[in-house]
């Protein structure tokens, strides 16, 4: 019988991709989609039971560092407390189901401070209230993988590509220079922190990875964890000197305190071997081809809000 597979948070940007992935590695796969409330036990319940899954990846949550700042306690509800209503229906309704848990680099906080990069076994010592709640259901998970729940704790670092928002660091730079070449923002653009090093991946290779995780999931023992990560840092400056010189605009470049983050580490690296060899995952796509389509991708956009 073709796989059963429900996606939380379908509607948003991985889950789109997400989407795609599923779709040109496993044709044949039924993909639930369902909008739900994670925070509502009853709704989760009710979705899992309808659909009873043979995997579940978990996509839904407060996704910025912004938003979970300035909404705490909504972040905790989600990003916690949600995660766990939909991982115990799951087990519930289906125990030998597979969930697929979407974490975050942010996970290691203050780890990376040591600049070496980071494996799987580096200690969580989140730094901001995003990393904290998405360390508390990384834990949680872990523990309830010893109580039977066949779960896989999947840690990305930084992501992008075609439809993000312009809430994070890529899109934002892309939108401004988009704005300038179409002549709706003079030729200044505003930016942050331009020193920090972070890895970055295209979301259609984060979405490889998701994917294979339905065919080598069953493998896997519950609990593992797996970095996701190009093993490549990348400064924020150099990113936006590409984007320039992709676009060929002239601009002008200005720190603007506002978008300064009260804590911000200089460097977080991190090693995949691990997803390399259980998942025979490796990204693929080169830098240059997601800029561009993130850059394109906010062209179109602007055409369309001026038009």
């Amino acid at each position: 019988m073709a796989m059963r597979i429900l996606v939380t948070g379908a509607q948003g940007f991985v889950g789109q991709h997400l989407l795609r992935a599923l779709g040109a590695t496993l044709p044949d796969c039924v993909v639930e989609t369902p909008r739900c409330d994670i925070t509502d036990a009853d709704a989760v319940t009710g979705v899992l039971e309808r659909a009873r899954p043979d995997l579940c990846f978990h996509l839904a949550a407060i996704s910025t560092i912004g938003a979970a700042r300035a909404s705490p306690d909504e972040a905790w509800n989600v990003n916690l407390h949600g995660t766990l209503r939909v991982a115990n229906a799951l087990y519930r309704v289906r125990q030998d189901a597979t969930f697929v848990f979407t974490s975050s680099s942010e996970t290691y906080g203050d780890s990376f401070r040591g600049g070496a990069p980071l494996d799987e076994t580096a200690a969580l010592a989140p730094a901001n209230t995003y990393s904290a709640t998405k360390a508390a259901a990384d834990l949680a998970l872990g523990a309830l993988a010893h109580d039977g729940l066949r779960t896989l704790r999947l840690r990305p670092f930084n992501h992008t590509g075609p439809g993000q928002t312009a809430s994070f660091v890529v899109p934002a730079f892309a939108r401004q220079i988009a704005r300038i070449e179409a002549g709706l923002q003079e030729s200044v653009l505003s930016v942050g922190n331009l020193d920090a090093e972070r890895d970055f991946l295209d979301v259609r290779d984060v979405c490889a990875a998701y994917a294979a995780c339905a065919t080598h999931g069953p493998a896997l023992a519950p609990g593992t964890i797996l970095n996701l990560c190009s093993g490549q840092t990348r400064s924020i400056r150099s990113i936006l000197d590409d984007l320039i010189r992709l676009s060929g605009a002239a601009v002008t470049v200005r720190t603007d305190p506002d978008k300064l983050r009260p804590v911000d580490l200089p460097r977080a690296a991190g090693s995949a071997k691990r997803a390399a060899e259980l998942l025979n995952w490796r990204p693929s796509i080169a830098w240059d081809d997601t800029l561009r389509a993130v850059l394109d991708d906010w062209r179109a956009r602007i055409r369309h809000e001026a038009g």
